[in-house]
């Protein structure tokens, strides 16, 4: 059996993610911080969410881990290694939402906020989890995936904290496909659209929107995704049919971007 390890596994785009993974038969180390952030303004995932995901999956390993504590991820690699003997997949799933204002009125803790998690928690897995995914015996087919977001590929109205976030999230995954190759091992990025999750209402209201259906009108699906349908679109890449993928952005958007 192969072995995943995911971030931001509580609940949304993760959550649908370390499902997935586990219902096709990999074992999965899923992690999440589970506990709310000051100056992020809506509640994140629980700890109870996060075992709950594990309760019918005994393939699933729940973990309490703060991506931007660098030695967390670590002990999440670790407990790859020593529960199901190493590492053949890491996703990088955890981020937050915070903003709703011009940049030149965006705080410093709101910036940080954003990078910290989002950017800097990608790296904090990357280097905890490259190294175990080489350490696999060649020909390897280790992957790494981050989710980005349309926001990486399209200015947002008072979220460009966000997109600066996830645009580094971009270079960064195509920076480490480089330093990857000829390994065996890739790493890619997934830009959702607007998706049926907790974050999504958080920016329906930081717009001071209704409702966050509003947001559909943006794709060419003409509603919003649901959070197992951008999973797919994650666990393919880490299976063996997306050998050919690397440095690159699955856009699983809705045409958001088209």
């Amino acid at each position: 059996m192969r072995t995943a390890l995911v971030t931001g596994a509580a609940r949304g785009i993760g959550a649908a993610v370390a499902a997935r993974l586990a219902d096709d038969g990999w074992q999965v180390i899923a992690t999440d911080l589970a506990a709310d952030l000051p100056g992020v303004g809506y509640p994140l995932g629980t700890e109870r969410q996060l075992r709950e995901l594990a309760a019918d999956r005994p393939t699933v390993v729940p973990l309490v881990a703060d991506v931007r504590d660098p030695h967390a991820m670590q002990r999440a690699v670790d407990l790859a290694r020593s529960e199901f003997g190493g590492l053949d997949a890491a996703v990088a799933a955890a981020a937050v939402m915070a903003g709703g204002r011009p940049l030149w009125e965006t705080t410093d803790h709101e910036w940080d906020l954003l990078f910290e998690v989002g950017v800097r928690g990608v790296a904090h897995l990357a280097r905890a989890a490259v190294p175990a995914l080489l350490e696999r015996p060649a020909p390897r087919s280790g992957r790494f995936v981050a989710l980005a977001s349309a926001a990486a590929h399209r200015g947002l109205w008072h979220l460009a904290g966000y997109n600066a976030a996830k645009h580094a999230v971009v270079g960064l995954v195509r920076g480490l496909a480089a330093d990857l190759r000829g390994t065996g091992v890739t790493a890619m990025a997934v830009s959702p659209g607007s998706t049926r999750t907790a974050m999504l209402d958080a920016s329906a209201d930081l717009y001071g929107l209704d409702d966050a259906e509003q947001f559909a009108q943006h794709q060419l699906v003409d509603r919003l995704l649901e959070p197992a349908e951008v999973a797919a679109a994650v666990c393919w890449l880490c299976g063996p049919d997306a050998s050919a993928v690397t440095g690159t952005v699955i856009h699983a958007d809705g045409g958001f971007t088209a």
